[in-house]
């Protein structure tokens, strides 16, 4: 039997009986998404209460919406002094958004809360609101002496476009100091795996159709010790008179993306790379983002879905991916 994870916000995970070791799977609720985590071996329990705990000390860190967290400090603020897990975040952040021409920028919750999505009272904005708050919008405004961070009149950051993919890394090298060799992560769809599957096998990840629900998936990729992060607009949205607006919005325009891609799977043993990605290569549309894979295709590997029913699959993953869905499969190359 094999295991099939599929990649949506809340997802349930279909798992096989442990074969040989103590096999600990638990269920929590944090980052306003379900998680699970799985882990086999001697100390599997240990591993995983302790990955839990873990988990809820970087949601109360980084929460935007919680006023003891430091984030809400820092917003409310305009700045302050940085915990050692915000550093790291920090620099991490500003690399992505170098790399990605600024697509890639933690300031734009404001923008995030004039569309309603932190609250969920939707408003599309007019044209004047979105260019006053537009105006916040740049990572290059943040000042950090290495301790202190100062933000920009009017900017607030919001690190929950690599929260969940640092979370999973550091859930595995939990597991890892627990001498757990095999396990599987699920923060929503973010997905880490370390080892092997129950049946001694690479872990099977189903990635969802874009067009289907929550547990329907469009094909599985097979992974091992590896980070599998989706993102698409089905995820959160809004919809008014007739139109659909999703909640990954571009930091240059200040609108819900609109280019090409309806689905972006990133594969990369670096879980916070693949949850910055999953999110920037949306924004970059099908030309874009294979260009961008191209130079930096030793760092990850891709699965593109386009409003066409194209499925773009980098050549470093084509030989473990499996498409079960009437969709036209092209291979990128690194050429």
């Amino acid at each position: 039997m094999i295991a099939i994870v599929v990649l949506a916000a809340g997802c349930i995970i279909q798992a096989v009986t442990g074969l040989g070791n103590q096999t600990c799977e638990k269920q929590l609720f944090a980052m306003d998404t379900y998680m699970t985590f799985k882990a086999r071996g001697e100390n599997a329990e240990e591993a995983v209460d302790a990955a839990i705990e873990e988990v809820k000390r970087l949601d109360a860190l980084l929460s935007t919406g919680s006023a003891s967290s430091e984030v809400y400090g820092i917003n409310s603020n305009g700045g302050g002094r940085v915990s050692e897990d915000t550093k790291v975040l920090l620099k991490r952040s500003m690399e992505f958004y170098e790399s990605t021409d600024g697509l890639f920028d933690i300031t734009i919750y404001p923008l995030m809360e004039l569309w309603g999505f932190p609250s969920k009272e939707y408003h599309v904005p007019a044209e004047p609101e979105l260019q006053r708050v537009l105006e916040y919008v740049d990572s290059e405004k943040i000042q950090f002496d290495g301790e202190n961070l100062t933000l920009a009149e009017g900017q607030k950051i919001d690190f929950g476009g690599i929260a969940k993919g640092y979370t999973s890394a550091r859930v595995i090298e939990i597991f890892k100091e627990y001498g757990i060799e095999n396990g599987m992560i699920s923060l929503g769809g973010n997905i880490q795996t370390i080892g092997v599957n129950e049946s001694k096998q690479p872990w099977n990840i189903g990635i969802r159709d874009p067009e289907g629900d929550a547990s329907d998936a469009l094909g599985a990729v097979k992974v091992s010790g590896k980070a599998v992060v989706t993102s698409g607009g089905y995820e959160r949205f809004f919809e008014e008179d007739g139109n659909t607006y999703i909640h990954i919005l571009n930091p240059k325009t200040g609108q819900p993306a609109d280019e090409d891609l309806v689905s972006v799977t990133i594969i990369s043993e670096d879980g916070t790379l693949a949850d910055a990605m999953s999110t920037s290569i949306y924004l970059m549309g099908l030309d874009k983002a294979s260009d961008y894979w191209r130079e930096h295709a030793e760092e990850f590997q891709m699965i593109l879905v386009t409003d066409d029913n194209g499925i773009y699959v980098t050549e470093g993953i084509s030989d473990n991916f499996n498409c079960i869905k009437d969709y036209r499969a092209i291979e990128l190359y690194d050429e």
